[in-house]
């Protein structure tokens, strides 16, 4: 199937006609909290009542903004891909194909169910041309969904869809035949990630909103950052920082104290790494939370600027998205090392929770890690998900999923109960399947 017709927008909506629809029940927090063996929502008709509750579907939105007229070309180009294997591949049927709907994909919408569960305040004076009458959603708040929806495709781009070409000529393999192609790949995959930034950017620059734009580009700086914090190989794979420098900084000063994270007093500012990497939990919600905890969280934090909220509720909405984020990223983690197979690739990351909590409990996993140093191709990835699989760090981190899921439903229940409210429920809920 050629590229064009399976990434196009009509197929897109076709599934979304298609999906069988299903009332979002009401939950209360306890009910959440406690109940365990409830059955879980469905992801993709959570994804559905949600996009009905704000009556817009941010999940295609890179369709139309990579099939548009002046983009054809772009599209032309992938076709030329068919077969080769290249990541890009792959990650342009996550993104743009009929199916599932992408996790990473959701935040534009998430975005548009915040804004209106949080309405706006009844002092505040508005124009009937600055908001949509049958959501209650500002025109401003829908603009900042669009553009955080496709930061996020963008984002997955350059870290999914680009082939490192370093690992062929570290492992002697053959580049001749296939070099102009796999180039040019990566050619295609910057420049899709680099027009969907473009467009981001124009509708960021819409908002004319000095404070929301100041959170946005911060977290953009986040995103950046977290690429390349820590211990890497020279493909810039991500590493686990080394157990025993930590256990020695501990003997030294046994008195180490958890720093109050920085957002918490300005969430601006950039992240520190003291006292941070090393120990699992705080190593492990520092890469996600510049990851993608900050995009999220300072999104919402965004859509509550626009609607004139007070610093306080938009606190509260940064901290809510933020842990919604490394919810969804703890749940990730733990799904790899529920299956006794590795995944399709042979390959999982090795600073996920439960690689990083078993190796503060086990030290002596890192003598395996560590091979990997120079590449992470020397690692046998199917010892480490054995041992993990069988170790410590699989309750830990259930323990942190749910932590940080609690978290996000407490936050979420400072604001008045409505179908939006109950709607971003079911999306965390329904994350942990």
């Amino acid at each position: 199937m050629a590229l064009r017709k399976l990434f196009s927008s009509k197929s897109a909506a076709l599934f979304l006609q298609q999906s069988r629809g299903i009332s979002v029940s009401s939950r209360c927090f306890e009910t959440v909290a406690t109940s365990k063996s409830e059955a879980r929502p469905n992801w993709d008709r959570s994804v559905e009542e949600a996009i009905k509750c704000v009556g817009y579907q941010t999940p295609y939105l890179t369709l139309r903004y990579l099939t548009n007229d002046e983009d054809v070309h772009w599209m032309e180009h992938m076709e030329k891909l068919e077969g080769s294997n290249h990541p890009m591949c792959e990650t342009a049927k996550i993104l743009l194909a009929q199916g599932k709907a992408n996790v990473n994909q959701m935040w534009g919408l998430v975005v548009l169910l915040v804004s209106k569960m949080a309405g706006y305040p009844t002092d505040a004076v508005w124009q009937e041309s600055e908001f949509d009458k049958d959501t209650g959603i500002l025109k401003s708040q829908r603009t900042l969904a669009e553009a955080v929806e496709i930061t996020s495709s963008a984002n997955e781009i350059h870290r999914d869809g680009i082939l490192n070409m370093q690992h062929y000529q570290v492992n002697g393999l053959p580049t001749q035949d296939g070099d102009s192609l796999l180039v040019f790949g990566n050619k295609i995959a910057i420049l899709g990630a680099d027009i969907l930034l473009g467009y981001a950017s124009i509708q960021f620059s819409k908002l004319r909103a000095y404070q929301a734009n100041i959170l946005l580009t911060t977290a953009g700086r986040d995103v950046g950052d977290s690429n390349f914090i820590g211990d890497r190989d020279i493909q810039n794979n991500p590493l686990p920082s080394n157990p025993f420098e930590k256990l020695e900084m501990q003997k030294l000063n046994p008195e180490l104290f958890e720093e109050v994270s920085i957002d918490q007093i300005d969430n601006t500012l950039p992240f520190k790494l003291h006292d941070v990497m090393g120990t699992a939990e705080q190593e492990w919600r520092l890469r996600h939370t510049l990851a993608g905890g900050t995009l999220l969280g300072k999104s919402c934090q965004a859509a509550l600027i626009l609607a004139k909220h007070n610093e306080e509720k938009q606190k509260e909405i940064y901290f809510m998205g933020k842990h919604m984020y490394l919810g969804y990223r703890a749940a990730k983690d733990l799904s790899i090392f529920r299956s006794e197979e590795l995944p399709a690739n042979g390959k999982f990351s090795l600073v996920s929770a439960p690689v990083l909590y078993h190796i503060e409990e086990d030290p002596s996993l890192y003598d395996e890690i560590k091979k990997g140093l120079d590449t992470i191709e020397n690692i046998d990835f199917a010892k480490i998900h054995k041992i993990v699989r069988n170790g410590p760090g699989m309750d830990k981190t259930k323990e942190l999923l749910n932590k940080n899921n609690l978290i996000a439903f407490t936050l979420l229940h400072k604001f008045p109960k409505s179908d939006s409210q109950r709607a971003i429920e079911n999306l965390i809920l329904s994350l942990e399947r």
